[in-house]
């Protein structure tokens, strides 16, 4: 706990050194007192102060007594004072809040989170992106048990290719959607659908591994991928913040659940990744092109400049694409609208 503390003021002392940090500007009507609630979160809370909420550290980490703005509980009382011209909230801790030693400290039993992460938590679970090589080199069923082509929790199946030595727990997973760029048509990656889980049994030859499958979401199939388990762990305290690097040509490409329109809470996937500098907590405005439209008055056509119309946070970033929820929408979105700085 005190190390996320040191590096949140760390990173805030930077950002005051740095000038990054900016004056904000309040919404109309922000209420003088608050009471913090559970299902509060950072990003809500902060959005009923700011026009823009990713612009928190003005609002909270200059503040000594939020210097952790990640550690505000249900019951706690926020009121908003000025200084120097700028402002600030100040906390009334609501109750007390033992905290105490564990193996693994996370705020995510108390604390309420930055975004609402019931929303993210259980497409991580679910959703990867993976590259070719990635995916052509990875492990695949390759028989089922009894000649059997289709196979169900408690069925035994057989892998061949690459386990690695102490793995167990595998993930089963099927070649889904492929993302392309939509300027440059370089492929990003495969869309690798959640089919189940298997735990490794034994190792029959150098080459044939026995598996039981232990979960499914369908039938598992004959050239179904097996990848080891991942431990992906959804952390509330990461900061939401503009890129440092510039994002160009990015654009909102997919969406889950082949929903047609895209809207608050909704999860895409963006052209964009980790060698473009895209980070886990990095903010992004989403922009509709501006239409085509006739000008009567010099008789030639005119395009007109492209809108702002929401905004997303980058939850999961890959080497060339991510994932991202949308924050905000001040109306529908769609996929191929583009994604910059904010």
């Amino acid at each position: 706990m005190k190390t996320r503390f040191f590096s949140v003021c760390l990173f805030t002392a930077a950002l005051l050194f740095s000038g990054w940090l900016q004056a904000v500007e309040l919404n109309e009507d922000v209420p003088e007192t608050y009471i913090v609630k559970k299902g509060d979160t950072l990003w809500g809370i902060s959005g009923m102060y700011l026009q823009e909420p990713w612009l928190w550290p003005e609002l909270w980490d200059v503040n000594p007594q939020i210097d952790n703005p990640h550690l505000i509980y249900p019951g706690d009382e926020l009121y908003l004072v000025w200084i120097d011209g700028q402002p600030r909230l100040r906390l009334r801790r609501g109750r007390d809040v033992k905290l105490q030693p564990n193996m693994r400290v996370s705020p995510l039993d108390l604390a309420i989170p930055i975004i609402p992460l019931d929303e993210i938590g259980a497409f991580l679970l679910s959703h990867r992106i993976l590259g070719a090589d990635a995916l052509n080199n990875s492990a695949y069923v390759v028989a089922g048990d009894q000649g059997h082509l289709l196979s169900a929790p408690g069925d035994r199946i057989y892998g061949r290719g690459p386990f690695p030595d102490g793995e167990r727990a595998y993930g089963i997973y099927r070649a889904g959607d492929t993302y392309y760029d939509p300027i440059t048509n370089e492929l990003l990656g495969y869309q690798a659908q959640d089919i189940g889980n298997a735990r490794l049994l034994s190792s029959n030859t150098d080459e044939i591994t026995e598996l039981e499958v232990t979960r499914v979401t369908e039938e598992v199939r004959i050239t179904d991928r097996l990848l080891p388990m991942e431990e992906r762990i959804l952390d509330a305290s990461f900061l939401p913040r503009a890129p440092e690097a510039t994002i160009e040509n990015g654009f909102m490409i997919a969406v889950d659940g082949g929903v047609t329109q895209i809207g608050t809470t909704s999860i895409v996937v963006l052209n964009r990744g980790k060698r473009d500098g895209l980070e886990i907590g990095h903010v992004l405005a989403v922009y509709q092109a501006g239409g085509l439209v006739h000008d009567s008055v010099r008789g030639d056509n005119v395009a007109l400049p492209d809108t702002r119309a929401g905004l997303l946070m980058v939850f999961e970033s890959f080497e060339k694409a991510s994932y991202g929820i949308i924050l905000k929408s001040n109306r529908v979105l769609r996929v191929g609208d583009k994604v910059k700085n904010p």
